[in-house]
C-alpha cells in the first residue's frame, strides 16, 4: 500500500473523524461566544486562538484528502461543499471581501458532511427536489389565482392587502400560514363582505391542508426510497457473500470427493501389488 492509500485511509478513519466532528461542534460554540461582546472582552484573545487552530486542522484535514485522493477529492459533492467552507473561512479580515469573514458560521454546517444521518437528509431532500418544484409551481399558480380573484373582490376596500396582484399574494401567503389570518385579515375583510369566508376556507383547505402536506408526502416518500434502496444494496451484499461462501464449499466438496474417488480407484491396485510380493517371497522361501 502506497503513502498516499495510507494518508487517505488515515483521514477517513473513524477516530479522526470522530474528533473532526468534536472541532466543528465545540467550534460552533466558541463562534456564538464571540458574538458576545462581554465574553470577547474576558476571553477573546483565547477564542480568537482557538479560531485559528480549528481552522488549521480543517485545512490540514482537507489539505490531506487533496494529496490521498488528487483529483478524485472534487468527484465528491461532499467534498467540494467542505472545501469552499474551508476556503471562506480564509478570507482576510480586511479588504472588499472582509464581509465573507461572518460566513465562518458556515463552518458549522460541515457536522453534514461529516454525520452519515445528517447527510442522509439532505441527499433526500436533493432528490425530492424535482418533485417539490413540481408542487412549487401548482402552488404559485393557485397563488396567482386566487391573487387575482382576491384583488377584483376586495381591492376597492383594502387597497394595503389586496390592492395589487403582488400584494394579494403575500398576504395570502399570510393567510396561507395560518399567521393572524382570522382576526388580523378575514375578520376585517368579512365586516365590508361577510360572504368573504367563501373565499378565504376554501384557499386555506386547499393551499394549507393540502398543498403544504404534499411536500411533506413527497419528502417522507423519498426518504422511504432511500432507506429501501440501502437495504436492497446490503441484501445484495449478503447475498452476494453467501453465494461466495457457498459456491467456495461447493468447489471444496467437489475437490474432496473427487481426492476421495481417486483413493479408492487406487486401493485395487496396491492390493493387488502386495498380493503378487507376498506369493513372491514365499516361492522364494520354499525353493532349496
Amino acid at each position: 500500500m502506497g503513502i498516499r492509500e495510507r494518508v487517505g485511509g488515515w483521514i477517513e478513519s473513524a477516530p479522526i473523524q470522530r474528533a473532526i466532528i468534536a472541532l466543528i461542534v465545540i467550534n460552533a460554540i466558541t463562534l456564538g461566544l464571540e458574538t458576545s461582546d462581554r465574553v470577547m472582552a474576558g476571553y477573546g484573545e483565547l477564542l480568537t486562538w482557538f479560531d485559528r487552530v480549528v481552522l488549521a486542522v480543517f485545512v490540514l484535514e482537507i489539505a490531506a484528502k487533496l494529496f490521498a485522493f488528487r483529483l478524485g477529492f472534487f468527484r465528491s459533492a461532499w467534498n467540494v461543499f467542505d472545501f469552499v467552507v474551508v476556503g471562506i473561512a480564509l478570507v482576510p479580515a480586511s479588504g472588499p471581501l472582509a464581509v465573507l469573514r461572518a460566513l465562518r458560521v458556515l463552518r458549522v454546517l460541515r457536522l453534514i458532511s461529516t454525520v452519515p444521518r445528517l447527510r442522509f437528509v439532505v441527499e433526500a431532500l436533493l432528490k425530492a427536489v424535482p418533485g417539490i418544484s413540481s408542487i412549487g409551481a401548482l402552488m404559485l399558480l393557485l397563488f396567482y389565482v386566487f391573487a387575482v380573484m382576491s384583488t377584483s373582490l376586495f381591492g376597492e376596500r383594502f387597497p394595503d392587502w389586496f390592492g395589487s396582484v403582488g400584494a394579494s399574494m403575500y398576504t395570502l401567503f399570510q393567510v396561507m400560514t395560518l399567521e393572524s389570518w382570522s382576526m388580523g385579515i378575514v375578520r376585517p375583510v368579512m365586516e365590508a363582505y361577510p360572504y368573504a369566508w367563501l373565499f378565504f376556507i376554501p384557499f386555506i383547505l386547499i393551499a394549507t391542508f393540502t398543498m403544504l402536506n404534499l411536500f411533506i408526502g413527497i419528502i417522507v416518500d423519498t426518504m422511504q426510497t432511500m432507506h429501501e434502496g440501502e437495504h436492497q444494496a446490503e441484501r445484495a451484499q449478503i447475498e452476494g457473500a453467501m453465494h461466495d461462501d457457498t459456491a467456495r464449499v461447493l468447489a471444496e466438496m467437489t475437490a474432496l470427493r473427487r481426492e476421495l474417488a481417486d483413493l479408492k480407484a487406487s486401493l485395487p491396485s496396491i492390493g493387488a501389488a502386495g498380493d503378487g510380493g507376498v506369493g513372491g517371497v514365499e516361492e522364494r522361501g520354499a525353493r532349496p
